[in-house]
């Protein structure tokens, strides 16, 4: 009988010891620390040993390399295309995270129902009946999605061996487990056992494998952090489960950008693409309103328009409040100093309250400004016109500075039917006969001068 080992993992960060000890001494949890059972014996492969690989195993020079195979898979889904910058490259491993209910298993059997490669769905924590009822909603005539319901790894590889597939989707890599481990599904150890094997069954069948992560309360994904490194790309699904909208974002992408966002719709019937989101992300209302202004930022290639509320009240208690929505905290205080010190408005006595509409966050300084202009809108209830927009950084010294790509921001707000946007003066703008005005401004005094 094969030597068994014993060794501790914090439950919580996946910190190894080699003895019990109360507190880990990583991430400072009290009592997260389990003993489990390791078994050292010679593994198989995943495959048979009558099997060969696809792949010769040896040293190439870099440009003797052929990539032409290599190809990405599109989807159909292009928002999904986008946040992996361009398709699903063979032989990857993409992890995908997200709260529970948030809609993780309904995007991933979405794209298998709708792929026009053989795929293997396999679920370990629905039955086949559960997930065909949800099918029926969203593509019910699905003619190469394959279902299977198990959670050992070593079942799972003869029925890929048997079928083939092009791609494996596998909800949830908690709910896996392995023979050569002996500890319980879910635990630190059974999660890089079974990833290990995953990604060696990838990387030699060039075949893409796609796993759901659960998450913890914290929000990150649960399990070792090594996770998120052995894998290819880290996907996570936001959203609140009160709202209608959700957002996929890259965390990191070894084939492309971790700037993309790809945006949905919750409907009945699965998750709609949104492809124009300056429209969702911008309210239609028939008055005008202090305290609203619509900046022009980038996500990744994308160009998005979206509306910025404040709301400036006197202070009821003796400390002013000051909350944002979709926006770091400390740089609204920033931007509330500068317009306290360079445009004189008096701002220390009062709460102000930010949003950005839409349920999403935004870290682009381009937005600064609309930032500034909503809080100056509601402090003085002017309401700024529906057809201004912004798109520039402040600086401390209350100047008005240049953004990239600012042509790209422009054309997104003369396509939406803006009639005037404001940026900096030092941006150089090679457009010619635009039908929108491009107010140039350079420092904050210039901005309250036209909107007070």
């Amino acid at each position: 009988m094969a030597k068994l080992k014993t060794t501790f993992f914090c439950q919580n960060c996946g910190s190894q010891y080699s003895k019990w000890q109360g507190q880990c001494t990583a991430c400072k949890e009290w009592n997260t620390i389990v003993e489990e059972v390791l078994q050292k014996e010679e593994k198989s492969n995943w495959k048979t040993p009558t099997s060969t690989p696809k792949r010769a195993s040896k040293p190439l020079r870099i440009n003797e390399i052929d990539v032409s195979q290599e190809a990405r898979m599109h989807t159909e889904d292009e928002e999904f295309n986008r946040v992996l910058g361009g398709g699903i490259v063979p032989g990857s491993l993409i992890l995908l995270g997200g709260e529970p209910g948030i809609g993780k298993s309904t995007l991933l059997l979405q794209i298998s129902l709708k792929l026009p490669y053989k795929t293997l769905y396999v679920s370990g924590e629905e039955s086949q009946q559960q997930i065909k009822m949800r099918a029926d909603r969203i593509n019910p005539n699905s003619a190469n999605c394959y279902i299977l319901t198990e959670t050992k790894t070593q079942n799972i590889f003869k029925q890929i061996e048997a079928l083939e597939p092009d791609i494996v989707v596998i909800d949830s890599i908690q709910t896996l487990h392995s023979d050569y481990i002996e500890s319980s599904s879910g635990s630190i150890s059974q999660i890089k056992e079974c990833t290990t094997e995953l990604i060696k069954f990838a990387k030699e069948t060039a075949t893409p494998v796609i796993l759901i992560g659960h998450i913890t309360k914290d929000g990150n994904i649960a399990g070792p952090k090594i996770l998120e490194h052995m894998v290819d790309t880290v996907l996570q699904f936001e959203g609140d489960r009160n709202h209608v909208f959700r957002i996929l974002r890259a965390h990191k992408n070894r084939f492309g950008s971790t700037n993309e966002l790809g945006i949905y719709e919750m409907q009945g019937s699965g998750l709609r693409e949104v492809s124009n989101p300056s429209e969702i992300l911008i309210s239609k209302k028939d008055e005008e309103l202090s305290g609203n202004a619509v900046a022009s930022t980038l996500e990744g290639m994308r160009p998005l328009m979206i509306e910025v509320q404040a709301l400036v009240s006197t202070a009821v208690y003796g400390t002013p409040q000051r909350s944002a929505t979709g926006f770091n905290a400390k740089r609204l205080n920033m931007l509330l100093a500068v317009l306290e010190k360079r445009a004189g408005f008096r701002l220390g006595a009062k709460d102000v309250f930010l949003n950005i509409t839409g349920g999403i966050s935004v870290d682009d300084p381009a937005i600064d400004l609309a930032v500034v202009a909503a809080v100056l809108s509601s402090n003085e209830d002017v309401a700024i016109p529906k057809d201004y927009c912004f798109s520039a950084e402040v600086g401390l010294s209350g100047e008005i500075r240049p953004v990239q790509r600012v042509e790209q921001r422009i054309l997104e707000a003369e396509k939406l039917g803006f009639s005037t946007i404001f940026v900096s003066k030092y941006n150089k703008i090679a457009l010619k006969n635009t039908g929108i005005k491009i107010q140039l401004i350079s420092k904050i005094e210039d901005l309250v001068s036209f909107l007070v």
